[in-house]
């Protein structure tokens, strides 16, 4: 696995992860299947297209079908295209095939069935509790966007982990008061 990144702390934490770290220039020779997850436009472009192995998969799960240049790679192929299956089409660019699946579109919906109930109810929970804040604090706030607060996304969190079974510690007042201080240790 290879992980291609703008941000060196995202970068830095995929290395730490035990991921190599490269750019999409220096991936795309080397790659097999190749995801893009950035909500960004351009991620998969023509000069990655050309330097793919034959055989390449290119799917898209991050937003639209904006990541891949889709029309550079039709461009790239000449209309040497064709559907192989359902939710894959091959490219032909000179003696190489690349493989686009769901035409560009969010893998997961395009051509599965969509995001699994465990992690929807998690969406629809932070819109919901997101929801009733903005109501709740609505004299407070600003005219303006504004993030779901960190508390609403732990106790999100905290609900699912039970609801799965699982449970995290809780700190003791020693230790919060510990973690809020620096009269010890330093």
């Amino acid at each position: 696995m290879i992980v291609t990144e703008i941000d060196p702390l995202k970068g830095l934490e995929a290395v730490m992860d035990g991921f190599r770290v490269m750019t999409m220039e220096d991936a795309a020779p080397i790659g097999d299947i190749f995801c893009t997850l950035t909500g960004n436009i351009g991620v998969l472009r023509s000069e990655h297209f050309s330097a793919m192995k034959d055989g390449a998969v290119i799917s898209n799960s991050g937003h639209f079908n904006v990541e891949i240049d889709i029309e550079a790679l039709a461009k790239l192929a000449g209309g040497k295209k064709r559907d192989v299956r359902p939710f894959v089409e091959e490219y032909v660019i000179g003696k190489k095939r690349v493989f686009l699946l769901g035409e560009g579109r969010l893998i997961n919906l395009a051509a599965a069935e969509g995001h699994p109930a465990s992690v929807m109810d998690m969406s629809f929970a932070n819109q919901s509790l997101g929801a009733e804040y903005l109501v709740k604090e609505r004299k407070s706030l600003s005219n303006e966007v504004h993030r779901v607060p960190e508390a609403v996304d732990r106790e999100i969190a905290r609900l699912k982990l039970q609801a799965m079974g699982s449970h995290v510690d809780i700190l003791t007042p020693a230790q919060q008061k510990y973690l809020a201080s620096w009269d010890m240790g330093t």
